[in-house]
């Protein structure tokens, strides 16, 4: 399917693939520590660990030679999901949290909690669904963006 998001689910999109990432990101390095995180079975927890490994989301770092062993550190691939997880983390917070975000974010620099928004690169206003528009890219092909909002707008 010619669609960024479809390929991004290809490689994330299974369940327990994105928590590893999700706990990838809170420091976790180790795969004793994600299977005791997680309550994952070791089996399901080594073919994600090295699906993703493959795709190049993480990458195995040995640390111990005898007998050997690996921790498991996010790629910069795998680092740019952070905003991803947390847009996920933060309608979860919002629409499936009914006591409460279970996790709070905050800024290093200022001190502060915050939430993640997202902006214009250019002009810093905030993006939502009404304030953008969809265009082909030069990735897109005929009929692509047929029964869409797109196919009727002007191009």
């Amino acid at each position: 399917m010619n669609c960024s998001v479809a390929q991004c689910l290809e490689v994330v999109g299974e369940w327990w693939s994105l928590l590893i990432v999700r706990d990838a990101f809170l420091g976790v390095t180790r795969f004793d520590d994600f299977q005791s995180r997680l309550g994952i079975s070791r089996n399901i927890l080594n073919q994600r660990l090295t699906h993703l490994v493959e795709t190049g989301i993480l990458k195995r770092v040995p640390y111990e030679d005898h007998p050997p062993r690996s921790e498991y550190r996010l790629t910069d691939k795998g680092r740019d999901l952070w905003q991803v997880v947390t847009a996920m983390r933060q309608w979860g917070d919002r629409w499936a949290a009914p006591a409460g975000p279970p996790l709070k974010m905050r800024h290093n620099s200022c001190g502060h909690l915050v939430q993640a928004v997202s902006v214009c690169s250019h002009c810093g206003e905030r993006l939502d669904l009404h304030s953008v528009t969809a265009v082909p890219g030069p990735g897109a092909r005929e009929g692509d963006f047929d029964r869409t909002r797109l196919a009727s707008s002007p191009r």
